[in-house]
């Protein structure tokens, strides 16, 4: 029980409709922990892996139809549709309560019913909001124990200050048919059923620290933002943070983690996590954006990560850890594809994986495991007062158009920039090559409210007295004419962060084009680096011509949002978008004879 009584209030209503047979307040303790571990080993939701190799570790696995966000069952409850906006699903507050609540009746018959009070971001920080889970699964609770500071010491600060997030969620039957995670912004609430996967029953990740969070935001004069936040540490002992925002399969958590390269090591640069995947910012007293990470853990995906993709990650990543989904071998030790070593013998269901045609782990297979086990997490990163941030990175997957790196012009350039970026998808992904998939800062799946509104929050941070971070846009993936990749990735973006830092401390030099700021190829530290002339040039490119139809493409894109549009943006667009065809027309001008 709480002191608060309308937290008991909500907690017994939920009670007296889902009919658990016991109800159970989590105090985040290791004694707690530890009784249900024992109790998910004892059910079988839980495989103790090899305690030798990695001691304190188990395996989960999900319902095969239980693998992944659903975002097609992912809903924005507002009272207007037009508030939630194109970006996202809508449906009636009222529709949406009466569906959800129809399936919650009775669900937790047998059933243990927990509550979660937790924090998103340092317990003491006045950044940091609270929520209160509630759920019918262990599972749940221990990989919320690890993602949030939960238990005693948040429902201490949620008594205190009165208001919290809640987030109703059960397993149900886990039947696709019977899937929804509905949100409800304006009551600051998120129903959850059918689904015991990630994102779908951890509420605390992408439903409080994105798509409610980020209407909070909105609300409060903040940014909730699906990015992670790095430290990068020059060799005179100074240490700078970046927020950075890509979609998915474009390195976000290599990045997190990046280590230099060893002429970089050498010198003294450091790099420090303090998040890999969420970063909520708001303006200081100072004007500078200063930034929290929400999460106290990673929920990673496992294929890929090895010793050569993400040294850190995998180093974490032997003790203490749930994975959810991956494969193992004959000892007990967890695999996945991308590991070099080890044999499964077991794939993600659990079958003999000679006898599948599948891959051993699952493609979103996962691993839980807090953020302290990092080698590069950083000793600020629970800093009560965040991290302040000296640039923000935008990037995608783009094979040809976009330059390894430029930088905004300003703040509305910036947002302009952040708005259009996207990836194209490839064949193993799609069945179709090259499509370019536009996700406004890596936040379409995440966003609460009207992408509109959203560009119009961005742009309203701009004001007497800020300071806000220079904007940059990054491509790792810019292939020659040979289908290759021009840049090698890696820890060799190290050389373009310290170009970003650069600029914003106006020490390093660029080249103005339509676009934005290019380093020109002495402005790179490309020491050590086996690169060509001809594959530097052609990786600081711009084709004005390929730029102008983007810019076309890019309009018709912000046009789709309608009336909500700020016209800030639209006019920062036809201003570039001018520059072009003035740039391609004087161009086309002299190669005519």
């Amino acid at each position: 029980m709480s002191k608060l009584e309308s937290l008991n209030q909500w907690v017994e209503a939920v009670a007296r409709s889902t009919q658990p047979e016991r109800v159970h307040w989590c105090d985040g303790s290791e004694a707690e922990n530890d009784a249900l571990i024992d109790l998910m080993l004892q059910r079988g939701d839980l495989i103790e892996l090899n305690p030798r190799t990695h001691p304190d570790c188990y395996l989960h696995r999900s319902n095969p139809s239980d693998v992944a966000r659903v975002e097609h069952l992912t809903f924005i409850c507002t009272k207007s549709k037009d508030d939630a906006g194109p970006n996202n699903h809508w449906m009636d507050p009222a529709e949406a309560h009466a569906k959800v609540d129809a399936l919650f009746a009775g669900c937790m018959k047998g059933r243990t019913l927990y509550v979660i009070p937790y924090c998103m971001g340092p317990i003491d920080s006045p950044l940091s909001r609270c929520g209160v889970e509630i759920t019918d699964s262990p599972y749940v609770v221990a990989n919320m124990r690890i993602m949030t500071r939960m238990g005693a010491a948040a429902l201490e600060r949620i008594e205190r200050e009165g208001t919290f997030v809640k987030g109703q969620h059960s397993t149900g039957e886990l039947d696709p048919h019977k899937r929804f995670i509905m949100h409800f912004p304006e009551e600051l609430t998120i129903k959850s059923i059918g689904s015991g996967y990630g994102g779908n029953a951890l509420l605390g990740k992408k439903c409080h620290a994105l798509r409610i969070a980020s209407y909070q935001a909105r609300t409060e004069g903040w940014l909730a933002e699906h990015m992670l936040i790095v430290g990068i540490q020059n060799p005179k002992g100074e240490t700078h943070y970046i927020a950075a925002a890509f979609p998915s399969a474009c390195g976000k958590t290599n990045l997190a983690m990046l280590i230099p390269p060893e002429s970089y090591l050498k010198a003294g640069w450091k790099v420090w996590t303090v998040g890999d995947d969420i970063c909520w910012m708001t303006p200081g007293a100072d004007g500078r954006l200063w930034a929290i990470n929400p999460e106290a853990g990673f929920f990673g995906v496992a294929p890929g990560t090895s010793a050569k993709t993400n040294p850190n990650a995998l180093a974490m990543l032997n003790h203490d850890t749930i994975f959810t989904n991956v494969a193992v071998t004959a000892d007990g030790d967890p695999w996945w594809e991308g590991l070099p070593d080890g044999v499964p013998v077991k794939d993600w269901q659990g079958r003999d994986y000679l006898a599948t045609n599948g891959p051993a782990a699952h493609p979103n297979s996962r691993f839980t495991v807090s953020a302290k086990q990092c080698p590069s997490w950083s000793p600020h990163a629970e800093d009560p007062q965040g991290v302040p941030i000296s640039a923000i990175i935008f990037g995608g997957r783009r094979e040809h158009l976009v330059p390894l790196v430029f930088e905004a012009r300003d703040w509305t350039h910036g947002v302009l920039v952040g708005s259009a970026m996207g990836s194209e998808t490839t064949a193993a992904a799609t069945g179709a090559v090259g499509v370019l998939r536009r996700d406004s800062m890596a936040m379409k799946p995440f966003c609460g409210y009207n992408f509109a509104d959203y560009f119009a929050h961005w742009l309203s941070l701009e004001k007497s007295g800020a300071k806000l971070p220079k904007i940059f846009h990054v491509n790792w993936f810019r292939k020659g004419d040979d289908g290759k990749f021009l840049w090698p990735g890696f820890g060799d973006n190290m050389r373009v962060l310290e170009w970003i830092l650069g600029r914003s401390n106006g020490s390093e030099g660029a080249e103005e084009t339509p676009i934005g700021n290019i380093p020109r190829a002495q402005d790179l530290n490309l020491d050590g680096l086996d690169l060509t002339r001809s594959k530097l040039e052609a990786l600081l490119h711009v084709d004005l011509e390929s730029w102008a139809a983007e810019y076309e493409s890019i309009g018709e894109y912000l046009a789709s949002y309608g009336a909500r549009m700020p016209q800030k943006l639209l006019d920062e667009h036809r201003r570039i978008a001018a520059l072009l065809a003035e740039d391609v027309a004087e161009s086309d001008a002299v190669g005519t004879p």
